[in-house]
């Protein structure tokens, strides 16, 4: 037991030295960020699937806390075997260390010192687990605290107490150090957005309708879905910001941060959605963004006509591949550094990223954007392409029930069913509400801001005492009524009426 303890205060210590080292030197080199980086490039898409179904935006906090599982069962068994058989344990988290910080090196964003905290956590690591096993005795089924001559067990527990202490204290103060030392946090905080040369439709009288517990026709920042693969937050310092646009086009372009904010700006309410968003889900979401349109940039850059495709790359590596025709078209692709009045927050792309309505965000909407590569889908292929998911992503139409939530009792009586629907770049024309096995009735379809929004609806309900069935389907602008057949978020997004249970009493 004793060993086992010295291996996971050893592995405390290490852990906090490494993320406190990322923290000064190169955060996306975290320790437990390339682990977990890693293991998202690795992992099949079935259980990126599992994950986000089963924990939604909160995935990464879950990845974290199964590492910090392992870590600890990990470090129990070196310490054990340390205590048996003499420099074992030490080994193991040297060579722990070293595949770690080679692992450091090959990531995209990868600067000079990326080993470095995985080579630091693994030799402090060993230093304290070499130090603190001289406190347990060698001997198999012997303890420390049955011999006069070793120290006592509260010694020992002291000294491995206030070995995970100190790691505690190194990662807080990483934590701390990042939060602190943050000039990128400090330059967001004091930019003043220009003013858009186009600035955003109001939404029309009674967009918004009164239904508490419907979701607000705008999703404030704070709520809005975070789906990506970045476990640190990129932090981008915009005066270093540069936007590559080359490939297949007559001229490259080489934009800086102050050039953008110089060109005309357009401001436009657009819904995002998640390609993994099941059906009913909350991977979406309706906000007002200001950029300046991707499609003006590419006319400058003249792309060739051969292109189809223009393949973005963020600050932290992941790629997207957009259909070129999305990015040149009369929709407001944008490459947007506001949301909803004020600069992008961190998690969501600050300084810049892409927005473009229509499709799943996949495909489309790279967050810390880099580069704009003009090439075709038959020679680059994307992150989540080359993980199995259509190459074009349009996103699919959709409705879904915010009221009555699933499962909650209702009083019978005078009820209202509400919810939301959306099919961006396309629009929708009206909502259809079943109870049971009734006839299907056209629910209360507000005005839209756009066809590049959802909408909101609502139908009268008078509630009867029971257990009760509700769906919904919405038909497009287009004429189209969304499909019954049920269908996984893989390859190219769920489909199928949303459903709720609902007890009336």
């Amino acid at each position: 037991m004793m060993a086992a303890l010295a291996g996971i205060a050893a592995a405390a210590v290490g852990v906090g030295a490494g993320e406190f080292a990322a923290a000064v030197s190169a955060a996306s080199s975290s320790p437990f960020a390339v682990v977990g980086g890693a293991l998202i490039d690795a992992a099949p898409t079935w259980a990126k699937d599992t994950a986000i179904a089963w924990f939604g935006t909160a995935d990464k906090v879950a990845l974290l806390v199964g590492i910090g599982i392992v870590l600890v069962a990990a470090a129990a068994a070196a310490g054990v075997a340390e205590a048996r058989w003499r420099r074992s344990g030490v080994i193991a988290f040297v060579l722990i260390g070293v595949v770690v910080a080679g692992v450091a090196v090959t990531r995209t964003d990868a600067g000079m010192l990326a080993w470095l905290p995985a080579a630091l956590a693994g030799a402090t690591g060993a230093t304290a687990l070499h130090l603190l096993i001289r406190f347990v005795a060698e001997a198999p089924g012997t303890d420390a605290a049955d011999h006069a001559d070793l120290p006592t067990r509260r010694r020992f527990l002291a000294w491995a107490g206030g070995t995970a202490a100190l790691g505690i204290a190194l990662a807080v103060a990483g934590t701390v150090a990042r939060a602190g030392t943050a000039v990128v946090t400090n330059v967001r905080d004091a930019l003043r957005l220009p003013r858009p040369a186009t600035p955003a439709p109001a939404p029309p009288p009674g967009a918004a309708l009164d239904v508490p517990g419907l979701a607000p026709l705008i999703t404030p920042n704070r709520d809005f879905y975070r789906i990506d693969t970045a476990l640190v937050v990129p932090t981008v310092d915009p005066a270093s910001w540069r936007l590559r646009i080359h490939g297949m086009v007559e001229q490259e372009i080489d934009l800086t941060w102050d050039e953008l904010l110089a060109l005309p700006m357009t401001e436009t309410t657009v819904t995002l959605s998640c390609v993994s968003n099941e059906v009913g889900g909350d991977l979406i979401g309706n906000a007002v963004w200001l950029g300046h349109p991707i499609r003006e940039l590419l006319a400058k850059a003249r792309p060739a006509a051969g292109a189809d495709m223009v393949l973005s790359t963020s600050a932290d590596g992941f790629t997207a591949g957009t259909p070129l025709e999305a990015l040149t078209d009369d929709r407001d692709a944008l490459l947007a550094v506001g949301m909803n009045g004020e600069p992008l927050p961190l998690a969501h792309g600050f300084p810049v990223r892409m927005v473009v309505p229509g499709l799943y965000g996949y495909v489309s909407a790279t967050k810390w954007v880099t580069d704009l590569e003009v090439t075709r889908f038959d020679r680059a292929r994307a992150y989540w392409t080359d993980r199995g998911w259509s190459e074009r992503g349009p996103i699919k139409l959709q409705s879904r029930i915010d009221v009555p939530r699933a499962g909650r009792g209702v009083d019978a009586g005078d009820s209202v069913i509400a919810g939301v629907a959306w099919q961006p770049h396309t629009g929708v024309a009206a909502v259809e509400v079943q109870i049971d096995d009734g006839d299907w009735q056209r629910a209360e379809l507000a005005p839209a801001i756009s066809d590049d929004t959802w909408v909101q609806w609502r139908m009268p309900w008078s509630a009867e005492s029971g257990d009760h069935r509700i769906r919904c389907r919405a038909i497009s602008a287009d004429g189209e009524t969304q499909t019954e057949a049920s269908a996984p978020p893989a390859p190219d997004g769920a489909t199928g009426w949303h459903t709720v249970s609902v007890r009336v009493g």
